[in-house]
C-alpha cells in the first residue's frame, strides 16, 4: 500500500473552544474529510511528533500559544504540514502577519461551510502538488477579513470612486483622515482594485518602528551588518514585491529615515543595511496620516520634498460626524457582526437608540461606534437595543440624552424639541430631506408638512412686528435655517 497523500491524511483542528472544534470537525466530515481535534498548540505539537496529518486548522488567539507561534514551532522542527489560521477578530495587519509567518490561508469567523471546504481543498492540493508545505503567501485579500467599506454618504462614495479610478496605476497615494475613520480599509480597497491584487500587501506602522532598527525593518540588512545581524533580513519593501506597501502614520517617521524613503521613491531602489548593491523595488506606496502634513512641513517635522513626492494622489476620508447617514447603516452592520460572534439571537435598535447614535459626535469615528455597538450587544437583555445599553457619555450630544439628564431648559415645549431635532438632522445631512426623513423615522411627506408648519409659524411671529417697520429683519431671522421648498 502506497504512502498516504495529504488529501487522505486526517486534518487536525486546533482550538481551545470545544464548541468551535466540534463545529469545524462537523463541517469537515460533511465535506468528506477525516477530522481530529486538539485543545491547544502544545497538544498539537505532541501529536505531530507521533502522528501524520495532511493539514492543520489553527485558531490565532489561544492561551499559551497561538496559531502564528505554532507555525514558527513547526518551522523549527522542519515539520512539513500546511496550516490554515482562523480568527474571531481579524484585521488586515493580523492577516498579513499570518501570511508572512507561512499560513496558506487566513479565515475570519464566522465563515460558511462552503468557503471553509474550498480553502481546505486548495491547501491540500497545493501541498500534494509540491510535495512540500503550502508556499508562504505574503499577500492578503482584504475581503477575507470581511472588512468592506460600508457607506451611502455622497462624499465617501466620491472618495471610493476616485480610489477605484487611480487603483490600476502605480501612483503613490496619500490617505488622510482622523483616527478611526477607516484609512487602512481604503488602502486595502486600493490594493484589491490595483494592478496586482494577488500580490503581497504589507503594512508598516511608522510610529512603532524603533529608531535603531527602522532602516533595517524597511530595507533589510545583510548578515554581519551590525551586532546581532546573524542572518540576512529581507525588508518590508522587498517583501511587498509588486504589491502594495502601506506606510501608516507616515507623519511620525524620523527625518533621517524620511531622506532615505525619498531616495527609494525617486530611484525605485533600496540599499540593504550593510549591502553593496542597490536592489530594485516595484511595490506601490500608500501613505496614511491622521495629521495635516502641510502644517507638519511648515513646522519642520516633515520634509517638504517627501511630502510632494507622496502626495501624488490625495484622498481624505471625512469624519463620521460629517456623514451622519452612515451611522445607522454602520450600527446595524456591527450589530449583526457581534450578534453572530456572541451567538446571540437577531436583535434590532429601538428608534430612540438610533436617534441617540445619530446625534453623537463620535470623536473616535467608526472605531468608537463599533465599540459602542459591541458593548450594547453584550449588555442587551432582550432582542431590542435601548439607549441605556449603549452607555454613551453625555458629551455624545443627543437630544434624548439631554432630556434624560435634565439638560433641556425649563419651559421648552415638545413642539420646540421636535423642531430642534428636525432642523438639527437636516443641518447634519446638508438639507437632504430624503436622508433626514430616514434618520428621523418619518415619511418625506411628514417632513415637508413639518417644515411648512415651521415656516408658517416663523411668518406669523414676524407679521405683527413687520407693521412696526422691523418685520423684514425679524422674519428673516426667525426663518433662518429653514430649507427652501
Amino acid at each position: 500500500m502506497g504512502a498516504l497523500t495529504p488529501e487522505r491524511l486526517p486534518i487536525l483542528i486546533v482550538d481551545h473552544d470545544p464548541r468551535a472544534r466540534a463545529a469545524l470537525a462537523q463541517d469537515l466530515r460533511a465535506a468528506g474529510f477525516d477530522a481530529e481535534a486538539a485543545a491547544g498548540c502544545r497538544e498539537a505539537l505532541a501529536r505531530l511528533a507521533r502522528e501524520r496529518f495532511g493539514l492543520l486548522v489553527v485558531a490565532v488567539g489561544m492561551p499559551e500559544m497561538g496559531g502564528i507561534e505554532l507555525i514558527a514551532a513547526l518551522r523549527s522542527r522542519a515539520a512539513a504540514v500546511p496550516v490554515i489560521l482562523t480568527s474571531v477578530r481579524g484585521s488586515v495587519d493580523e492577516a498579513v502577519e499570518a501570511m508572512q509567518a507561512g499560513a496558506c490561508d487566513y479565515l475570519l469567523k464566522p465563515f460558511t461551510r462552503e468557503s471553509f471546504a474550498a480553502s481546505v481543498r486548495k491547501a491540500l492540493s497545493l501541498s500534494a502538488g509540491e510535495g512540500a508545505p503550502a508556499p508562504v503567501r505574503r499577500s492578503v485579500d482584504p475581503d477575507l477579513a470581511q472588512r468592506a467599506i460600508i457607506t451611502q454618504d455622497p462624499r465617501m462614495l466620491e472618495v471610493l470612486a476616485t480610489a477605484r479610478q487611480v487603483a490600476p496605476s502605480s501612483a503613490t497615494v496619500l490617505i488622510a483622515g482622523e483616527s478611526g475613520t477607516g484609512k487602512e480599509l481604503l488602502a486595502a480597497y486600493i490594493h484589491r482594485h490595483g494592478l496586482a491584487p494577488g500580490a503581497p500587501y504589507v503594512a508598516v506602522n511608522c510610529a512603532a518602528l524603533p529608531d535603531t532598527l527602522a532602516e533595517s525593518e524597511l530595507f533589510g540588512h545583510e548578515r554581519g551588518a551590525f551586532t546581532g545581524a546573524v542572518a540576512r533580513k529581507v525588508g518590508k519593501f522587498e517583501l511587498a514585491g509588486k504589491g502594495s506597501i502601506v506606510l501608516d502614520e507616515i507623519g511620525e517617521m524620523p527625518l533621517a529615515l524620511q531622506a532615505k524613503l525619498l531616495r527609494v521613491l525617486q530611484q525605485r531602489e533600496i540599499d540593504r543595511v550593510g549591502g553593496g548593491m542597490p536592489i530594485p523595488v516595484a511595490a506601490r506606496v500608500i501613505a496614511i496620516t491622521n495629521r495635516d502634513l502641510s502644517q507638519t512641513v511648515a513646522a519642520g517635522g516633515f520634509r517638504e520634498d517627501l511630502y510632494y513626492r507622496i502626495n501624488v494622489i490625495s484622498l481624505r476620508i471625512p469624519p463620521l460626524r460629517e456623514r451622519p447617514g452612515d451611522i445607522p447603516l454602520l450600527a446595524r452592520h456591527f450589530m449583526e457582526k457581534f450578534n453572530s460572534q456572541a451567538h446571540r439571537p437577531a436583535a434590532s435598535f429601538s428608534a430612540e437608540a438610533i436617534e441617540l447614535l445619530c446625534r453623537g459626535r463620535w470623536k473616535g469615528n467608526v472605531r468608537e461606534l463599533e465599540n459602542a455597538v459591541e458593548r450594547a450587544v453584550l449588555l442587551a437583555d432582550g432582542q431590542t437595543i435601548l439607549p441605556r445599553h449603549l452607555q454613551l457619555a453625555p458629551a455624545a450630544g443627543s437630544t434624548v440624552e439631554a432630556a434624560a439628564s435634565g439638560g433641556i431648559p425649563l419651559g421648552t415645549t415638545v413642539w420646540e424639541m421636535e423642531r430642534q431635532l428636525i432642523m438639527g438632522t437636516l443641518s447634519g445631512v446638508q438639507n437632504n430631506r430624503t436622508r433626514a426623513a430616514e434618520l428621523l423615522g418619518i415619511s418625506i411627506r411628514t417632513l415637508r408638512n413639518k417644515l411648512k408648519e415651521y415656516r408658517e409659524h416663523a411668518g406669523a411671529l414676524a407679521a405683527p412686528k413687520a407693521a412696526k417697520g422691523r418685520g423684514t429683519e425679524i422674519a428673516a431671522s426667525a426663518a433662518r435655517g429653514l430649507p427652501a421648498h
